[in-house]
C-alpha cells in the first residue's frame, strides 16, 4: 500500500493502488536518475579544456565510448588520431573537449587529435607552464605526424624551449611517449611574424 502527502496531508486519490503506486515509483527513480546526471554533467563541464583518463569499453561504429569512472566519454572520429591503435579495455589520456547534444542525449566529447591536448599535456610535465611563467605562445598541429609550439618567458632568468625540453629531453620525451611517438618541435616565439616563420621552419 502506499499514500500520497502533501504538506503534511494525506491526498492519496481515490483507487490508489499497486500499478499506480508502481508508476509513482518509476517517475520517482526517472527524476533520481535525471538529477544524478545533471550533477555528472555539471561536474565534468568544469572539466572541460582538462586532461582526464579513461578506458576503452565500447566501439560504435568508428565511435569510441570510454568508460571516465562517473561517466561515459564519446570520441567521435575527427578526434581520433590516425594511426593510433585503439582497442577495449586500453586506458589512455584523453581531453575533455565538450558537453554537447547528440543522437543518444547529452554527451561528454573526448579528444586526442585537439591541439590542447598537447597544451595540458606540456603543462603537466613542466612546472614552469602549469605557473604561468613559461607560455605557450601558438601551436600548430598535424595529429599523428607532427606538432610545432611557440614558447616564449615571462622571467629572463627562465630559458623558456629548455624548461620544455628538460634535462636530457626527459619532459618532451614524456609528451612524446604519450602521443606515441608524433614529433614535437619547440621554437621560440617572436612578436615579429618574419622571425616566427623562419624559427618554425628552420631544422
Amino acid at each position: 500500500e502506499a499514500k500520497v502527502f502533501e504538506d503534511g496531508k494525506d491526498v492519496t486519490p481515490a483507487g490508489f493502488g499497486r500499478i499506480a503506486a508502481q508508476t509513482a515509483k518509476q517517475v520517482i527513480l526517472q527524476k533520481i536518475r535525471e538529477s544524478e546526471k545533471e550533477v555528472i554533467l555539471k561536474e565534468y563541464r568544469e572539466k572541460i579544456g582538462t586532461i582526464v583518463t579513461g578506458l576503452i569499453f565500447r566501439a560504435e561504429g568508428s565511435v569510441l565510448v570510454f568508460d571516465l569512472g562517473k561517466a561515459h566519454g564519446v570520441m567521435p572520429p575527427a578526434e581520433s588520431v590516425n594511426g593510433e591503435d585503439y582497442h577495449m579495455n586500453q586506458r589512455m589520456k584523453v581531453l575533455v573537449k565538450d558537453i554537447r547534444e547528440g543522437p543518444r542525449g547529452t554527451e561528454i566529447i573526448v579528444s586526442r587529435s585537439d591541439p590542447q591536448f598537447i597544451v595540458k599535456l606540456f603543462e603537466s610535465e613542466v612546472p614552469q607552464i602549469a605557473s604561468g611563467t613559461v607560455v605557450i605562445e601558438a601551436i600548430a598541429r598535424e595529429a599523428g605526424s607532427r606538432t610545432k609550439i611557440a614558447v616564449s618567458s615571462r622571467d629572463d632568468k627562465i630559458d623558456p624551449i629548455g624548461s620544455c625540453v628538460g634535462q636530457k629531453g626527459v619532459r618532451v620525451q614524456a609528451v612524446i611517449a604519450e602521443l606515441n611517438g608524433e614529433k614535437v618541435d619547440i621554437v621560440p616565439f617572436s612578436v615579429s611574424v618574419e622571425k616566427l616563420i623562419a624559427s618554425a621552419l628552420s631544422p
